[in-house]
């Protein structure tokens, strides 16, 4: 059965990226199946002959791993998840390249870790290098460099790093593929009925109540941090859908408007690219706490975030970093590039700028966030 709201709304899709779970990727017995990478390979290939773009976003390395060094169990400790990784790696992408290449498409291997979105420079470079992949009609396929990436391994999975990917290509889309058929409703949660959410139209507390803390025996995510992929990329103006990865077409399902899986609808247009790793990529590296004017004033009316509405400052920054600002309460609710480093912020919060002379010999800029670099977050 077509829906139609789900068809219009998909029916502009164009740009497409979709994140592999390793409980899609795996047989119960930790091994590749290599017939879902065949399958997936296919469902690319027929949405790239309509002109589609898309680019995968894979886990499976550490699954592949264990099961190739013959593992009964997923490894606790840092180093052999490391070992396993760089092991499954290699069988990870030769499958990948066996199948795009029985459908004449190279298969690209990008292996990134957060700082790579953390730098600036070096997500430009990776920005550069994925639309390069796509002009010369590779497949490109990301994964965390789960050899090296402490953070990753830590906090799981690809799903954070898939909504980031999503950011550099500018995507209609972004597809998180799980073990599970979408978001199931929650009787804890409140509400009426069971079964999936087919739409849903706003990202609160309630939604993020029906997910569970639950994850599959080889892989690192679950739902909730599935959940955070999507609040980071509804805020930067995506599309994004969590579906069952090893139902038949899936994506060609999903792309139909067909009702599979549940789809999370965007609150505002997309965000310009510089916006984007401001609000979601870079590292946030101190707290700003303003007043309730000054807060009323960034949300409410767009304005730059002057010093005399500062009422604290934490950590350590320079000028040029990105920082959290936070309402008197405490609450972050936006973030965005000061223009002062914390030492001096301790010095000018509170002031007007013609006042900055008097405790700064050399001041720069009268806004502290200038509404340009300024990014307001949602309500989670």
């Amino acid at each position: 059965m077509v829906a139609p709201q789900r068809k219009t709304i998909l029916a502009s899709v164009q740009r497409l990226v979709v994140k592999v779970g390793t409980a899609v990727l795996a047989t119960e017995e930790g091994r590749l199946d290599a017939g879902m990478i065949r399958a997936l390979s296919e469902q690319v290939h027929a949405l790239r002959i309509r002109g589609t773009t898309v680019v995968l976003v894979t886990s499976g390395a550490i699954g592949a791993g264990i099961g190739q060094l013959g593992l009964k169990e997923r490894p606790t400790d840092l180093p052999k998840l490391q070992a396993a990784a760089a092991v499954g790696q290699c069988r990870l992408m030769a499958l990948y390249d066996e199948a795009f290449e029985a459908h004449g498409y190279p298969a690209a291997q990008m292996l990134l870790t957060r700082e790579d979105f953390e730098s600036r420079k070096r997500y430009v470079n990776a920005r550069n290098t994925l639309w390069s992949l796509l002009e010369l009609g590779a497949v490109p396929i990301i994964n965390e460099n789960d050899t090296v990436a402490v953070d990753e391994l830590k906090f799981g999975d690809n799903d954070v790093i898939s909504a980031l990917v999503s950011h550099l290509l500018h995507a209609d889309l972004l597809l998180l593929l799980t073990n599970v058929d979408g978001l199931l409703r929650s009787p804890d949660a409140g509400g009426e009925g069971s079964g999936i959410l087919s739409v849903v139209e706003s990202l609160d507390e309630k939604v993020f109540g029906h997910a569970t803390g639950e994850r599959s025996k080889l892989g690192s995510g679950g739902m909730r941090s599935k959940l955070e992929a999507v609040r980071i990329a509804l805020e930067a103006g995506h599309l994004v859908a969590i579906a069952n990865g090893r139902e038949k077409d899936v994506l060609l399902k999903i792309l139909a408007g067909e009702e599979v899986g549940t789809l999370f609808l965007p609150s505002g247009p997309k965000m310009k690219s510089w916006k984007r790793w401001i609000g979601f990529a870079a590292r946030a590296k101190g707290h700003v706490r303003v007043d309730e004017g000054a807060r009323n004033a960034l949300v409410g009316r767009g304005k730059s975030l002057l010093a005399s509405g500062i009422l604290a400052v934490r950590g350590n920054f320079q000028a040029g970093d990105v920082v959290f600002l936070e309402d008197a309460s405490g609450r972050a609710f936006a973030r965005g590039l000061s223009n002062y480093s914390s030492n001096d912020l301790q010095a000018l919060k509170g002031l007007r700028s013609d006042q900055f002379h008097t405790v700064l010999s050399e001041t720069a800029f009268e806004e502290v966030v200038h509404r340009n670099n300024l990014v307001i977050l949602g309500d989670l």
